[in-house]
């Protein structure tokens, strides 16, 4: 509903919102001659007058019996029917008065009126009157009733719209009122003053949140002067179905020199938010914006720079200038003076100031600004200058210590407030500082380990992808953003023999650092195990027993050994185009066709890995040239919108789509699957296969004679004729004829030489039927051989042995870069 206009020079009363069941407060304002000076909404729906048409008027022609003008306004100091008479200098009044509505008919309203006086303004009485919407039922219940029994000491009950239910004797003392006079009101309409509306706003956190919150400092009695205060609790009230109902007020009066805080302290100061990481520049602000108003009129937070170790040890008494961080800044005059302090930049702090002296004590000390230190300071220091303005007369020094470890200095100072700072205002002080010191060493020492473990992981991950000619290939990694820290996930890209080369995705349990020096314990037992080029499933089997010892040489911890951890191991062959896979707890790869028909490659499971004993089994698929494959982490999958086969289904299509360059494939699957920053680390590996056709591959097959050994060096010169690699030919005839040579003696048909030329390199193999492996052995001076796997390692760039299903390949690579 609008509010209606208000005619020049006519003051609006406070306007209140109506509640989801229909109360609602009316208020006005009324002059100390009894004239209307302000009309709320809320009164013309309760009295059908418009504001244009009370304002300015006597209050009394609101009355039901206009000859009773002497008790119908609070301002005439007469009693109305059921009213409390007004005494001489009275600040509050209350009583039954009988109003007409515009349409004739007349109400019994109860009124409550306080008279307030703005600074430089006249004093007028603000009146407010509840007006009941339909009765709730569940106050009347159990639920009411359990709220009520459930007080301590002075206790109130308000409801969603923080208007009251019911309250106990000890609130009737405490406010002087009876619960008629308050029921339906809140709290700011039943005693205005600032810490109501403070603890309004308190009352509002409780709703919104479920947790209970504290106020120091509650409505004081009439008369009770200066020497009480209040300590506030606020909690909860949940209903039958778990939601918050309401808010119990409880408020213990606390005369003066009582020994609790005297100001409540902030939760996050305690270490009581975890849902973000933690940080230090805010736990700084954090600290600044609790001491002021509530205990300063001014806070500057500095923080000192950590050393490499991360503490930073006080300076020794005695000791030069002090250079530190300022980290937060906080005044009751706004902006005006924080614009001063440029939060950010460095500050120095002359040698045997108050801020060095103190922290090198390691404890506060309070300061008037007429002591010979702070006057020296000021002399010394430009950056103190602040200290001379605003009329500031008192300091507070305290240092941030954790323990051993000192973070850095808050100071305080008081210039609107006439009391200087005294010892309780230390101990809170001190109280303060000490939970922000430990945020802010938890936060520093949380970063350090956060930026050491990314430090190792990126060390340990590819920096590079090695150049090859069978895939082309690009990488994505994402670190997450939880408090658990980064993960263990790793890929690798890995050149075999014979042109192969194998793609390796995998995830270590857990964070943190245990987790990346695990995960770099794998990757270099992954490389190791596919130098020797075993199968997929073996290589997988030996990774399990590697898990296993470690975890038997560590104990406890949720990462011990990597227990639980998943990979996947796949290997790429050009010349056949096959693709052979396994894996081991970990998600199967996908695989986009050159049609663009996209599918989960169908690879056995198998256990993750450090469980033993279970088999991990392989299988074999050929891929057109031109297919896509994608390897990934489960951190991809795990988005909070979706489930797992939608996530799936998002990633496919985003693979799908038509793309210039792989990197753009790896940006938009990125972009379809993270909304938002990922909770666990994002490994991302895409692959488009590619063939080496005939024309780059010669075969011959031998018969098992010595005599065919200088057959196969032409068949090899030839070849390389015809490939334009002439230059080549008298280490490749060496080479060849080694290989053959040791294939037909101590082999078993049958024999094949083959050639591949794969960009800058060249491929010599020689297979046979037999399971022996050849080894390189030093020849004696007067034999007649064991010289050839030695003269082949000095002329290749490398060679080795692969085992197959039905033998073995002895194989060499020679550079053609030099020719």
């Amino acid at each position: 509903m609008e509010q209606l206009p208000t005619p020049p020079g006519e003051r609006p009363a406070r306007t209140t919102h109506a509640s989801p069941g229909g109360s609602y407060t009316a208020t006005a304002t009324v002059s100390d001659q009894g004239i209307v000076t302000g009309w709320s909404e809320e009164a013309r729906r309760m009295l059908g007058h418009a504001a244009s048409e009370v304002v300015g008027r006597p209050a009394a022609d609101l009355l039901a019996d206009r000859s009773d003008r002497s008790g119908g306004t609070a301002g005439s100091g007469g009693t109305g029917p059921a009213a409390r008479p007004v005494g001489p200098g009275q600040e509050r009044w209350s009583g039954t008065v009988p109003l007409r509505h515009r349409d004739g008919r007349r109400l019994d309203a109860a009124l409550l009126a306080h008279r307030r006086a703005a600074l430089g303004e006249a004093a007028e009485w603000f009146v407010v009157s509840a007006v009941a919407g339909a009765p709730d039922a569940s106050w009347e219940g159990p639920l009411g009733e359990w709220a009520f029994d459930r007080s301590p000491c002075a206790m109130a009950v308000f409801d969603e719209d923080l208007r009251l239910v019911r309250a106990n004797a000890g609130m009737h003392r405490a406010l002087t009122l009876t619960e008629a006079e308050m029921r339906g009101l809140r709290l700011s309409e039943i005693a205005p003053d600032p810490v109501s509306e403070e603890t309004e706003r308190g009352m509002r956190r409780v709703l919104e949140t479920g947790e209970p919150q504290s106020v120091d400092g509650f409505v004081r009695p009439p008369g009770a002067g200066a020497a009480h205060g209040w300590a506030t609790s606020l909690a909860p009230v949940p209903g039958p179905d778990g939601r918050v109902r309401a808010v119990y007020l409880s408020a213990q009066d606390r005369p003066a020199g009582d020994a609790a805080p005297r100001q409540p302290l902030p939760p996050t100061l305690a270490g009581a938010r975890v849902d973000t990481p933690p940080d230090s520049a805010r736990t700084a602000q954090e600290l600044a914006d609790a001491a002021v108003p509530r205990l300063a009129d001014f806070a500057v937070v500095d923080l000192l720079e950590p050393s490499a170790r991360g503490e930073t040890p006080a300076p020794a008494p005695g000791t030069g200038p002090l250079t530190v961080s300022r980290s937060a800044v906080r005044s009751v005059l706004g902006a005006s003076q924080e614009a001063r302090f440029a939060v950010g930049d460095s500050a120095v702090y002359p040698a045997l100031s108050p801020p060095v002296e103190c922290l090198a004590a390691g404890r506060g000390a309070v300061y008037g600004t007429a002591d010979p230190a702070v006057v020296r300071w000021v002399a010394q220091d430009p950056g103190a200058g602040w200290i001379g303005e605003h009329g500031t007369h008192s300091l507070m020094l305290v240092p941030l210590r954790d323990g051993r470890v000192t973070v850095g200095l808050a100071l305080f100072s008081r210039h609107q407030r006439r009391e200087p700072f005294d010892l309780e205002d230390l101990r809170l002080a001190e109280e303060l500082t000490a939970r922000a010191a430990t945020g802010i060493h938890r936060a520093r020492r949380t970063v350090r380990e956060h930026t050491t473990t990314m430090t190792l992981q990126r060390s340990l991950l590819p920096h590079t992808l090695p150049v090859q000619s069978a895939l082309e290939i690009a990488s994505r990694y994402l670190p997450s953003v939880g408090e658990a820290g980064v993960g263990g996930d790793w890929f690798d890209v890995i050149p075999l023999s014979g042109a192969r080369v194998a793609l390796v995705v995998g995830d270590v349990v857990g964070h943190g650092m245990r987790a990346s020096a695990t995960m770099g314990r794998l990757r270099t037992a992954v490389r190791t195990l596919a130098d020797v080029d075993l199968p997929p499933d073996e290589l997988l089997t030996h990774l399990d027993d590697l898990i296993i010892h470690l975890s038997s040489d560590e104990t406890g911890g949720e990462t011990a050994g990597g227990i639980g951890t998943t990979c996947l191991y796949v290997v790429y062959d050009p010349v056949t185009r096959r693709c052979t896979a396994a894996r081991a707890g970990h998600p199967p790869p996908a695989v986009v066709s050159p049609e663009g028909s996209a599918y989960l490659l169908d690879v056995p499971a198998g256990p993750p890995l450090g469980l033993g004993g279970l088999p991990f089994e392989t299988v074999e698929v050929d891929l057109p040239e031109g297919s896509l494959l994608a390897l990934y982490t489960d951190g991809l999958l795990q988005a909070r919108e979706h489930d797992i086969d939608e996530a799936l289904d998002g990633m496919l299509a985003a693979l799908v789509q038509p793309a210039s360059s792989l990197d753009t494939v790896c940006d938009r699957v990125l972009t379809a699957m993270l909304t938002h920053r990922p909770d666990d680390d994002v490994a991302l590996l895409v692959a488009r296969t590619r063939a080496l056709h005939t024309d780059k591959v010669a075969v011959w097959d031998l018969p098992s004679d010595p005599s065919f050994v200088a057959q196969a060096r032409r068949n090899a010169t030839d070849q390389l004729a015809v490939w334009g690699l002439e230059e080549a030919a008298f280490v490749t005839e060496l080479v060849v004829s080694e290989l053959v040579t040791n294939a037909i003696r101590y082999g078993s048909p049958p024999v094949q030489l083959r050639l591949i030329h794969e960009g800058t390199t060249l491929i010599s193999e020689v297979s046979d039927a037999s399971g022996t492996a050849p080894h390189m052995r030093r020849a004696r001076i007067f034999d007649e051989g064991g010289r050839g796997l030695l003269l082949v390692a000095q002329l290749t760039q490398r060679w080795g042995t692969r085992h197959t299903l039905f033998g073995k390949t002895i194989w060499a690579e020679q550079s053609l870069a030099e020719f």
